[in-house]
């Protein structure tokens, strides 16, 4: 054994020993000037062996581009397939090549796990379908399009919350398991144990349910804090398997104290849009263009436009008019006093030069009690705002919210004590994260916006 000399001695020359710095494939993609000996670890993506050289892609979802491994052949093993797990050290150079920076110059090459190439549903260098990958919800973010959404989507969460914090809002955990439906705002899921579905007793002693929104959490906190949102997920139980429905989705929400004007909703509503499209579009440029290319040609130079110029604003009665007057046949009848449909939305995007259009002030008997009333005359109109945009239609929804408490006894008995105890004017509106993520990628089934399209599949992992 050492002495406790020798032993710190030793440890010190240990201590000295040049270290193996662990890079990502990011990092070596960005590096500028080759190094000493590092460690790079991911999947490999394509193996081309020849007679004096053997080449590898390896990736490990940092980029949507792999890093070239260059070795020697007798690296090669059986192992070092298509999809196997790798670590590769060795010495990281300036590549050769116009389309890299630099590569991978492999000393060592260990397989971590083993790939069946023959049964692994993806397969190299083919472009497979959004329907083909979508029935390996486990194995489907590692092909590029799954892993660019899923940087894509951290990106732009993360660009949500930079934008609310930037702008002086207090970020609100709201309940997941509530006891409120939101005022009808979409059919609920209850929760009950095992034991209750037995026994018909209730956990909470109440009904419980999966919330549908944090609206009515964030008002309550908008009476302590003048800005708050939320950013979770909700829930909706509607019976509908189309490719705009989701049963679990994110919704972004806020609520604004002190406002008296519908334009302050739908200012931060425009801009929380444009900065966090503009984000997206300046951080994941390579991302975002794999699904302009491959998705949705020219969305791209259309989002541009768009982040350029205002959105146009029309009312309800303006919308109607111009429903009535179009030439196109409508599923839907466009009256006055009648919802605005998803066709409906579409065609006026349309009309209006395919920008996202805010529809303000709806008819009073469409909306629920708390938006704010307009007291319009005959035909009696609340302060409510819908953001509609190309190819989705319905994106935000929000409205000043009614904070005169002999307005709301007038209507009901219910949601009064928020107004009893310092009331004031405020507004609020909330955004499907996914269908934000439909639009700006040109995706047409939304379910190829979430990491797991099918609850039967991803309760399995």
């Amino acid at each position: 054994m050492l002495g406790t000399r020798g032993g710190w001695q030793a440890l010190r020359r240990c201590a000295s020993l040049p270290q193996v710095v662990r890079l990502r494939v990011s990092e070596a993609l960005g590096a500028q000037e080759s190094s000493g000996e590092v460690k790079v670890q991911g999947w490999v993506r394509s193996v081309r062996s020849q007679k004096e050289v053997l080449f590898l892609h390896i990736n490990d979802g940092s980029s949507l581009e792999h890093l070239q491994v260059v070795a020697d052949p007798s690296l090669e093993n059986r192992d070092l397939t298509f999809g196997s797990a790798v670590e590769v050290r060795g010495k990281l150079v300036k590549s050769p090549h116009r389309r890299q920076n630099m590569e991978l110059r492999a000393e060592t090459i260990r397989v971590v796990g083993a790939c069946d190439t023959w049964t692994f549903p993806l397969k190299m260098k083919e472009r497979h379908p959004l329907e083909y990958v979508r029935q390996f919800p486990h194995l489907r973010c590692r092909s590029n399009t799954l892993a660019s959404l899923l940087r894509i989507r951290s990106e732009a969460t993360a660009a949500i919350h930079s934008f609310f914090q930037d702008n002086g809002y207090v970020h609100i955990h709201t309940p997941i398991i509530t006891s409120n439906d939101c005022e009808g705002a979409g059919e609920l899921f209850q929760i009950e144990t095992s034991k209750e579905a037995k026994e018909k007793t209730q956990f909470f002693n109440v009904p419980a349910f999966l919330t549908v929104s944090g609206q009515l959490h964030l008002e309550v906190m908008a009476g302590a804090f003048t800005h708050v949102f939320t950013f979770g997920p909700t829930f909706r139980a509607e019976d509908s398997q189309s490719r705009r429905h989701l049963a679990e989705f994110y919704m972004v929400e806020a609520e604004l104290s002190f406002t008296e004007s519908l334009q302050d909703i739908m200012q931060v509503m425009e801009d929380l849009f444009k900065t966090v499209t503009s984000t997206v579009l300046s951080k994941c440029p390579r991302d975002v263009e794999l699904f302009h290319k491959y998705i949705a040609p020219a969305q791209k130079d259309r989002l541009e436009q768009i982040l350029k110029h205002k959105f146009v604003t029309i009312s309800y009665n303006e919308a109607v008019e111009i429903l009535k007057q179009a030439s196109q046949t409508f599923t839907f009848k466009p009256e006055w006093g009648c919802d605005l449909q998803t066709e409906h939305e579409k065609y006026l995007v349309k009309h209006c030069g395919e920008v996202p259009v805010f529809v303000i002030n709806y008819p009073y008997d469409l909306k629920p009690f708390y938006m704010r009333d307009n007291e319009d005359g005959p035909q009696h109109t609340v302060a409510a705002v819908d953001l509609l945009v190309p190819g989705v239609g319905e994106l935000c929804g929000g409205s000043l919210r009614e904070e005169r408490l002999p307005f709301l006894e007038a209507r009901l008995q219910r949601y009064l004590d928020l107004r009893k105890y310092g009331s004031v004017p405020h507004g609020g509106f909330g955004m499907g994260f996914e269908r934000y993520l439909q639009y700006i990628l040109g995706v047409a089934n939304i379910k190829d916006v979430i990491p797991f399209p099918r609850f039967s599949h991803s309760c399995l992992l």
